[in-house]
């Protein structure tokens, strides 16, 4: 029987794909608990290789003995959203201003993607978290 390496912290960072640095915000989050951060800054880096110009939210789990694991997200929903329609950032007042239109096979096609992500197996519901995205970033659903 293996024995349990007790946790430390938890600590979860949102890192431009390949381009994790021991600058903010990676250093200082694991400066703090004595972690090795060239050592992971690697790990990722090799991990979200090709994924480049993509913000990856990532979860470190920091042990007592300074070591970590990892896990890597999928990208945010809102990111997936701006580059399925090509737009810089969405909008102030989502009520009254529209920035863009997706269709629904750009929504299901990004459910697909977020769907390990998400508190739900079912791509209906899927698909329903991300329009209820689309919509509190003014971006209007077309069929």
């Amino acid at each position: 029987m293996a024995v349990e390496k007790k946790i430390k912290a938890v600590v979860k960072l949102q890192i431009p794909a390949g381009q994790a640095t021991p600058a903010p915000p990676v250093g200082p989050a694991l400066g703090q608990h004595g972690v090795n951060i060239m050592e992971f800054c690697k790990q990722f880096n090799n991990i979200t290789k090709g994924k480049e110009g993509t913000t990856i939210p990532v979860v470190i789990t920091i042990y007592e003995d300074r070591s970590f694991t990892f896990i890597v997200k999928t990208p945010p929903v809102s990111e997936l959203i701006k580059k399925a329609i090509k737009i810089v950032k969405g909008s102030s007042a989502p009520n009254r201003e529209k920035v863009g239109r997706i269709t629904r096979k750009q929504i299901e096609e990004i459910a697909k993607i977020k769907l390990p992500d998400l508190n739900t197996n079912d791509l209906q519901k899927a698909i329903k978290i991300i329009e209820g995205s689309c919509k509190s970033m003014g971006v209007e659903v077309i069929d």
